[in-house]
């Protein structure tokens, strides 16, 4: 079906243009919805589990993992029993374990951790001649840091924020596969022959076209985007904003094809209109993830758009990104390409993105539901077809829905990030990512 609403990158501009009118063909009052977050602690963080065939949050699992295990040379074991009177190396408080080589307490333990994550400098008041103790651990950090050093605590044994949650993200997708797997092996289902039906082959041909279209679409609009500067002057005002400009309409265009490829999801105009926003509202930017890294060249390490644009981490850059944004997106690309999912696959996976029960604002979540099964069905019997030896892809696929999830929150911190930089978003962009100016 066309999508006549969205025509080109002129409508996306238009001041007074909602996203109701954009995602649905006939005016209706825009759904308002503010997006999920996930906060990811140190210490912690909510993971998100598969329920009734749609994703949900659950404050109550988190799991914890700690890069402070003891890298002491010796033989591979535990480490040693502690007796209970044993004290802090640097300190002299009770310790509570190794950490980073070294016998410490949690307090020594924390503060070296952070003043080595921070490249943190310190000044000591007495020419570093303190003598460190519980009292004076509070009072001078530099001499508590050397102590440190001195006590055999090791900078490389802590591991960055970065590391720390693709840490956390592997554990946890390796939990969540390994249960899954077993829980898909217990089910009835699974002796079944493997085979699709013809409604699922049907289904995934409707799929795979839809996507095809809406791509030529896509690349009609190639001739409207803003033109990428060559000035690699990064104090020129002017080129920044070219930039910025450039990726946003970039993003435009996906949202239009993102919109035309659901409305060509069989069951999706079955669903009342703010429904239909509701789900767009929050998949969109998880869709955008899955398409970029279907994109990604790992040989380059760029991504790709519209055929002739190819972008370098360094690119997203200088459109105004921040790395700790960049650096996940990449990360994902990585694991996705590794899949080597093909066109069916990644069409499956975004029908599934799509219908998702558990999204703010939906009103039908049975609906909902029943519309995603026939789809979560159809990629459990094509894997077990193309793949018949890999039992886990079924579950690792899903698995990225949720990794989906901690990208969508890392986005909005940097939506957040791009305001406080005076970065405004066109009309469009605004009201689907809730950015209220």
């Amino acid at each position: 079906m066309s999508f006549s609403a969205i025509n080109g990158l002129d409508a996306a501009h238009e001041d007074d243009k909602s996203v109701t009118d954009t995602l649905t063909e006939d005016s209706a009052d825009s759904a308002q919805h503010h997006v999920k977050e996930e906060e990811v602690e140190e210490g912690g963080d909510s993971i998100a589990t598969l329920h009734n065939g749609s994703f949900s949050t659950d404050p109550e699992l988190s799991l914890s993992i700690c890069g402070d295990e003891p890298t002491i040379k010796r033989k591979k074991g535990p480490a040693p029993k502690m007796l209970g009177n044993e004290v802090c190396s640097v300190c002299g408080d009770k310790a509570s374990g190794f950490h980073y080589n070294v016998l410490s307490c949690e307090g020594c333990k924390g503060f070296f951790r952070r003043s080595v994550i921070k490249n943190a400098q310190y000044t000591c008041k007495n020419s570093g001649k303190c003598e460190m103790d519980m009292y004076m651990r509070r009072k001078c950090q530099e001499c508590r840091l050397r102590k440190c050093r001195e006590a055999g605590m090791r900078e490389h044994c802590v591991l960055s924020e970065e590391q720390i949650r693709n840490k956390k993200q592997k554990k946890r997708e390796d939990d969540m596969a390994q249960t899954m797997v077993v829980a898909a092996e217990d089910s009835p289902v699974m002796v079944d022959i493997a085979r699709l039906t013809v409604e699922q082959e049907e289904m995934i041909q409707q799929l795979v076209a839809a996507q095809q279209q809406c791509n030529k679409r896509s690349f009609s609009d190639q001739p409207k985007v803003t033109p990428w500067p060559q000035s690699n002057d990064p104090h020129n005002r002017e080129t920044r904003q070219q930039r910025f400009a450039h990726f946003t309409e970039l993003a435009i265009i996906s949202v239009q094809e993102i919109v035309d490829f659901a409305k060509q999801i069989p069951g999706f105009l079955d669903l009342s209109r703010e429904d239909q926003i509701a789900l767009l509202k929050a998949s969109t930017i998880e869709i955008m993830l899955l398409e970029t890294a279907r994109r990604y060249n790992h040989e380059t390490e760029c991504i790709t758009f519209l055929k002739d644009f190819t972008y370098s981490k360094d690119d997203f850059a200088r459109a105004g990104l921040q790395f700790e944004f960049i650096n996940p997106i990449f990360e994902f690309s990585k694991g996705m390409r590794k899949l080597q999912l093909d066109d069916a696959e990644y069409a499956l996976l975004i029908a599934i993105n799509i219908f998702s029960a558990d999204r703010p604002n939906v009103q039908d979540h049975q609906l909902v539901e029943r519309l995603q099964q026939p789809y979560v069905e159809a990629l459990h019997s094509y894997l077990r077809i193309k793949r018949p030896k890999d039992h886990l892809m079924f579950p690792r696929m899903l698995m990225k829905l949720v990794s989906l999830r901690t990208l969508s929150s890392v986005h909005s911190e940097q939506v957040f990030a791009l305001r406080l930089q005076d970065k405004k978003l066109p009309p469009l962009l605004s009201e689907i990512w809730d950015v209220h100016e």
